[in-house]
């Protein structure tokens, strides 16, 4: 169940463990928002159902009665107990975010009731055991996307930005949590110094008119709205800049360790069990810009590092892949359900 609006990672997250699922043979329905992307997107798979639906009810309606529920995100945990209260169908639930839940009894209630609970990261669970602590939570990080490249169009997007030096970031343009109005000071604070080197912010969102005007002026700062083929931005960046205000684990950051990108990022959240510190990148605090600039001058100024940094990367990605997250999940749906893989949902 994943009943989110939009596709951002954990909609991404998603569909990639239900095509790894569908790899091996095992049969899914998928519940969904209607007319959102994630129902289009996941429609047509080999052993799939896909059913869209709104509301609380319709989703209970939508669930019937399959082997487990797999909860992928806040919205769908009240159809999921409402549907487990009927019918005695487990659930579980994977919780994707740092943030919350919220303290409240019907929440813990929620979350007691369910058959286990899945974090990304360190990071979530300590969220979650906040709420209450005697909740046992356990840690499947997300994967890496395994996004396609082509060369043509990489060289053909570093020829429309210009410049020598790429630092690229990729999220949803909320200002407030992801940081991209401090990637537009740091910007502005070399575009003098640094005139060759271009900051490349791949997304939409809520805040994509704010940023468009603050950047009006700058040169050096390219917003490419919301664009499909991310892979092609991510082969093109030199390195990834992620100065987030709070971060359950960041799953493009796992995109950005497959294509060997040296990454920027603060220290917060689930970052650093992803990112070490002088190993695969470099950390910052939040809010720090100096220690912004310092790390990205660092980083241009010697490609060596940056050589160093990419090979580490790519052989840290291995850990990420689709396959492995689909076998950690597995290994739980054999526990929660004694082996079962029903045809009959």
């Amino acid at each position: 169940m994943n009943l989110a609006r939009g596709f951002r990672g954990g909609e991404r997250q998603t569909e990639l463990l239900v095509r790894a699922l569908a790899g091996s043979g095992w049969a899914q329905r998928v519940v969904a928002r209607a007319g959102e992307p994630l129902a289009a997107r996941l429609r047509g798979l080999s052993r799939v159902e896909v059913r869209e639906c709104s509301g609380t009810l319709g989703a209970v309606r939508a669930i019937g009665r399959p082997d487990l529920i797999h909860v992928h995100e806040g919205r769908s945990l009240r159809s999921a107990w409402l549907n487990s209260l009927l019918t005695g169908v487990p659930y579980l639930m994977t919780r994707r975010v740092q943030t919350g839940p919220r303290r409240h009894p019907f929440n813990r209630m929620l979350y007691r009731r369910s058959a286990g609970i899945v974090a990304l990261s360190r990071a979530i669970r300590a969220s979650i055991q906040q709420l209450d602590p005697s909740l046992s939570c356990v840690i499947i990080p997300s994967a890496s996307s395994r996004l396609p490249s082509d060369g043509t169009v990489e060289r053909a997007l570093l020829d429309s930005w210009g410049g020598d030096f790429v630092v690229g970031h990729v999220a949803a343009l909320v200002a407030s949590a992801k940081g991209q109005m401090q990637i537009v000071e740091v910007a502005r604070a070399l575009s003098g110094s640094r005139p060759d080197m271009r900051f490349v912010l791949v997304g939409g969102g809520p805040d994509e008119a704010l940023l468009r005007d603050a950047t009006r002026d700058l040169p050096n700062v390219i917003l490419t709205g919301q664009v499909e083929d991310v892979g092609n931005y991510l082969a093109a960046f030199d390195v990834f800049l992620l100065p987030s205000r709070h971060e359950g684990l960041g799953s493009i950051l796992l995109d950005a360790l497959e294509f060997g990108l040296p990454i920027v990022a603060t220290r917060v959240g689930g970052i650093p069990e992803i990112v070490e510190d002088g190993g695969n990148g470099i950390l910052i605090e939040y809010g720090d810009l100096e220690g912004m600039k310092t790390a990205l001058l660092r980083l241009a100024a010697d490609p060596q590092l940056r050589l160093r940094i990419s090979r580490a990367n790519l052989e840290k990605a291995k850990a990420f892949s689709p396959e492995r997250m689909a076998q950690s999940y597995l290994t739980l749906y054999e526990q929660m359900t004694s082996g079962a893989s029903s045809d009959d949902m």
